[in-house]
């Protein structure tokens, strides 16, 4: 049984993550032969500042840009 755990800073539209989790179901029917009715994808939004990369929080980085 699949699980995916996906991680993204918040802002996605329903349509994007449903896309995402239908993506991600056919590509491991198609890559490992997987059961899409076995295979769970969850989705994890985290606010830009409760994560953090290249030394600053999300939402300090894109001020920068």
């Amino acid at each position: 049984m699949p699980y995916v755990n996906i991680q993204i800073t918040k802002g996605a539209t329903r349509e994007q993550k449903a896309q995402l989790v239908k993506d991600v179901t056919d590509s491991l029917v198609r890559v490992l032969g997987k059961k899409p009715e076995h295979t769970h994808v969850v989705i994890q939004e985290i606010n830009e500042d409760d994560w953090g990369f290249s030394g600053l929080l999300t939402d300090e980085w894109k001020k920068l840009k």
